[in-house]
């Protein structure tokens, strides 16, 4: 691949083009000159050699002269003035006319590294004039909108790149984590040898090359057979450096890679970075078998149609990323609500073995917990496993992962046996209880263009590569890699796990310390809650909705439902996260005990709710309702919970008849709500107060099955007790009853 590194004139620059300073090569392509000049009085001090060739001027006539000497009908001030807006990137400044010949030049200025680069360019047919150009990426950007993967816009986009540039074969090469390519979409002429799907070193961009790839977005070479023309003097003598080429458009490049064209029987390329965030994502690269000048116009939409792919790119990965997370988040809630419900962690996960498996993308998992060792599918013999935790608990502080079991846990041979990647998460501070999870071996079959190794000579120095034919490498003992999204939602259901696990059990043991330690990991499930659910997801579905105004009318009917279903499930998503916030919070909050007039409150919890009913008719029966001691804030909500049930379950009567009255008792407060709605079968009443459970569609009911959960931990919590008795199509009766007297002031849950 025509991937640039690093220039000098001097014949030893084969020897080591890993480590040479490719933005300091000391001279230019030859289809142009280029003049470093001095500020303020713009003398010039340093000039390519071929001045000669194009001016008539030899290089010792042009050092010491001034710009505005050689192009007395220029407006220099006003030229220079534009370059503090643009940067580095060299600004197009006209044509003019020079030299014996009255040849027209594009000039261009830039200043970089404290110093004025002004580049004149030999004038080139352009293919296409802005007027043309213009429509041609506008069509270009239309057509974007309709792409929705990586593939899918990489494929249009080589199309476009080979339509603009003229070039007979036109790539987009992505980067990898290990900063190898691969070939994702192409387009070439016929005849031209195809590069499709295989895979470059990373040996054949040194990290120099890439640090300037992502500065300077295009960059051309019209030859590979150019003979180079040297700076002189070598030395700028306003800097005492080299003079810095980074951002130059005639900056030549080293005779490896013009070799490496050469091989690849390629004699013109242009390369378009791909910047994706801050990272260099990929290139679109254009090759063609003949030289091939590219003019300044062609480059300028070029650099445009790359940076409009960037952000298309970006969108895409991003939008797959969302959707990621928020089947992510999803499944948490979902192995969340089922363990907040079960006795322990390991019987609620038990409850959901897919789910807990599919949140990885794993094809076997484990719990390690108080209540043993469980696995899930494809997983190693128990032992093995044993030996894992063991390794964990000596070896790991926090999380570990791999995708070489055989190379990372060498200690553990008999593991690679079974696995190849492992993910794993502890779950207690004190005990090594971890939440694992393995992938199997993913046999890989790697095609690469040519060996992918650097070839040396006779002399000992290095060369590039004579043949880019496939070459096939088989890869072994790696799994699927896991994905740093993985890793984050892993951590983040560990931190929601621990909360749980430390509620369930070292509240239990009644340790102060163990106490401390897990308000400390419930408060940092709360603001992981609060800060990493439930922004993406609002953002989703305001997002959606957004699309849903702005685009909606190019969408199809199964489009637009797509986008409805997208913004619904965020929502809901939504208000399950906030849901469990709220319930985990009441778990926590201190009792602030008083006197609590049941009759005030209840008129006002319906004169808040009046406009949630004001269509129906709802006929109240209010009897006499105690003062009781209690929390008034916890009891409004635990109330308002068991009236908007009775309003909510009883919408198919006309009118609605929702009683609200007490029972005789010496010792307690017992308060009842009772309704003439739809009712429930007493077969399941010992599900009614679980967290998110429902025994009605949620379909028929609105609601996410939170709200008498809330009633029975803010009644516990209370040293009360909760209660329920229904038929199905004759209504409901919920009870909770409250101490008469106020409890001893101890710890409660």
């Amino acid at each position: 691949m025509a991937l640039e590194s690093p220039s000098k004139t001097q014949p030893d620059a084969l020897a080591d083009c890993a480590n040479e300073p490719i933005h300091i090569p000391g001279s230019i392509q030859e289809h142009g000159f280029l003049f470093a000049v001095e500020e303020p009085d713009l003398r010039i001090v340093q000039a390519s050699a071929n001045v000669l060739e194009y001016l008539g001027i030899a290089v010792e006539e042009v050092l010491g002269r001034t710009l505005g000497e050689l192009l007395p009908d220029r407006d220099l001030p006003a030229m220079l003035g534009a370059l503090a807006q643009e940067e580095q990137n060299p600004i197009y400044q006209g044509d003019v006319t020079l030299g014996p010949r009255q040849q027209t030049f594009a000039l261009f200025m830039h200043r970089f590294g404290g110093v004025l680069i002004v580049e004149f360019e030999a004038p080139v047919d352009s293919r296409l004039g802005l007027n043309t150009l213009y429509p041609m990426v506008r069509v270009f950007i239309e057509q974007l909108h309709q792409a929705e993967t990586v593939d899918a816009i990489a494929t249009l986009a080589v199309r476009e790149a080979k339509r603009i540039s003229g070039f007979d074969h036109t790539m987009i090469y992505r980067f990898d984590d290990d900063g190898h390519g691969q070939v994702l979409a192409e387009e070439c002429a016929p005849g031209v040898p195809t590069y499709l799907g295989l895979r470059f070193p990373a040996s054949d961009i040194p990290a120099q090359a890439r640090r300037l790839y992502l500065a300077n977005r295009i960059r051309v070479i019209g030859n590979a057979c150019y003979q180079p023309s040297p700076l002189q003097p070598p030395i700028n003598p306003s800097t005492g450096q080299p003079l810095d080429l980074s951002f130059a458009q005639l900056r030549s490049v080293s005779p490896v890679h013009l070799q490496y064209m050469r091989n690849m029987g390629t004699l013109a390329s242009m390369s378009i970075s791909i910047v994706v965030g801050d990272r260099l994502w990929g290139l679109v690269l254009c090759h063609d078998r003949q030289p091939q000048r590219v003019s300044f116009q062609t480059r300028t939409a070029c650099e445009l149609f790359g940076r409009v792919l960037s952000l298309q790119i970006d969108a895409a990965e991003t939008h797959a990323e969302s959707d990621r997370r928020l089947a992510l988040r999803q499944s948490m809630v979902q192995m969340l609500s089922t363990m907040a419900d079960r006795d322990s962690v390991c019987q609620g996960l038990l409850e959901l073995p897919q789910v807990y498996l599919d949140f990885a993308r794993a094809q076997g998992a484990a719990i390690i917990s108080s209540d043993g060792t469980e696995l899930i599918g494809q997983v190693p013999p128990r032992e093995v496993v044993d030996s894992l935790v063991e390794w964990l608990s000596v070896n790991v502080k926090d999380h570990y992962v791999t995708d070489n079991v055989a190379k990372d846990i060498a200690e553990l041979p008999e593991l690679a046996g079974y696995a190849a990647g492992v993910l794993a998460v502890p779950i207690s501070e004190l005990h090594s209880h971890y939440l694992i999870w393995f992938r199997s071996e993913l046999v890989q079959v790697v095609n690469w263009a040519g060996r992918p190794t650097k070839q040396e000579g006779s002399d000992g120095r290095l060369s590039p590569r004579q043949s880019f034919a496939l070459w096939q490498e088989t890869v072994r003992g790696l799994s699927l890699p896991w994905s740093p999204l993985e890793l984050e939602s892993a951590i983040e259901l560990r931190n929601a796990v621990r909360g749980i696990v430390l509620r369930k059990a070292e509240e239990m043991a009644e340790l102060a310390e163990e106490l401390q330690r897990s308000n400390k990991e419930l408060a940092a499930f709360s603001y992981s809650v609060s800060h990493d659910l439930r922004a993406p997801l609002r953002h989703i579905a305001g997002y959606a909705e957004l699309l849903g105004d702005i685009e909606g009318g190019k969408l199809s009917d199964r489009g637009r439902r797509f986008l409805e279903n997208i913004g619904s499930s965020a929502r809901f998503a939504g208000s399950l996260v906030d849901n469990l916030l709220s319930f985990s919070q009441m778990g926590r909050a201190a009792i602030r005990y008083s006197d609590v007039n049941l009759t005030a409150l209840v008129e006002a919890i319906r004169e808040e709710m009046a406009p949630d009913y004001e269509e129906r008719q709802v006929e109240w029966h209010i009897g006499p309702l105690p003062v009781v001691i209690a929390d008034a804030a916890f009891v409004h909500l635990a109330l308002r919970n068991l009236l908007a049930n009775a309003i909510k379950y009883s919408r198919y009567e006309d009118p609605a008849v929702i009683e609200i009255g007490t029972l005789p008792s010496d010792s307690e407060d017992i308060v009842f709500v009772r309704d003439n709605g739809v009712g429930f079968n007493m077969d399941y009443v010992g599900k009614l107060f679980g967290v998110f459970q429902r025994l009605h569609h949620a379909d028929e009911f609105e609601g996410v099955g939170i709200g008498l959960a809330s009633v029975r931990r803010i009644i516990e919590r209370h040293d009360g007790r909760v209660w329920a008795e229904g038929a199905i199509g004759e209504g409901a009766t919920f009870y909770f009853a409250l101490p008469k007297q106020r409890p001893s002031p101890v710890h409660k849950r």
